[in-house]
């Protein structure tokens, strides 16, 4: 059974300029800046005690506003390879893990849901688009599920946790703007 703590709320219909939470509070952040020549970086923040964040990762935009490059931790790659189509589901993208693994986000057949499959085909996270509905923090336009014992039962630990939360906001990033 899943406990509450593993489903955050995502705010705003732009995932680059958003905030996951749960009871406990916020536990991501997005944050979008543009600088004086126009490009875009977003931070990934990740709530590690209460008014401390550490930065996960830094995502540089390319200059026309697609995928530019990644900054995970101390490993940089182009954004394009955390959302690689997968030729064998329409409107699925893979990445590599942290864990060597591989993993893919794809639409559930007969659901706006958006699963994330392990390399050996277990769903260890869903995406979950919701009506809007407004909280104290944001409105809030969908939930992340994190299937803890789901798979390796590894997908709660900080680098895969970090790696999905990234991922899926450049999955939701290519849906709504047709990459």
């Amino acid at each position: 059974m899943q406990s509450s703590t593993d489903v955050l709320s995502w705010t705003n219909q732009d995932p680059r300029e958003s905030q996951l939470f749960n009871s406990w509070g916020v536990l991501y952040r997005f944050s979008t800046v543009v600088n004086p020549s126009g490009q875009s970086t977003t931070t990934l923040l990740r709530t590690v005690r209460t008014n401390k964040e550490d930065r996960v990762a830094k995502l540089e935009w390319a200059s026309n506003g697609g995928l530019g490059r990644a900054v995970i931790g101390k490993h940089a790659v182009p954004m394009a390879d955390l959302v690689r189509p997968d030729p064998r589901y329409p409107g699925a993208r893979v990445f590599n893990a942290p864990d060597g693994l591989s993993y893919r986000w794809r639409p559930t057949p007969g659901s706006p849901d958006v699963m994330l499959e392990d390399s050996a085909g277990n769903v260890v996270a869903i995406f979950r688009p919701t009506r809007p509905t407004r909280y104290q923090i944001g409105d809030v336009y969908g939930e992340l599920h994190f299937l803890r014992n789901a798979g390796a039962a590894t997908i709660t630990h900080p680098p895969i946790m970090d790696t999905v939360t990234v991922t899926a906001m450049l999955y939701r990033f290519c849906q709504a703007f047709g990459l």
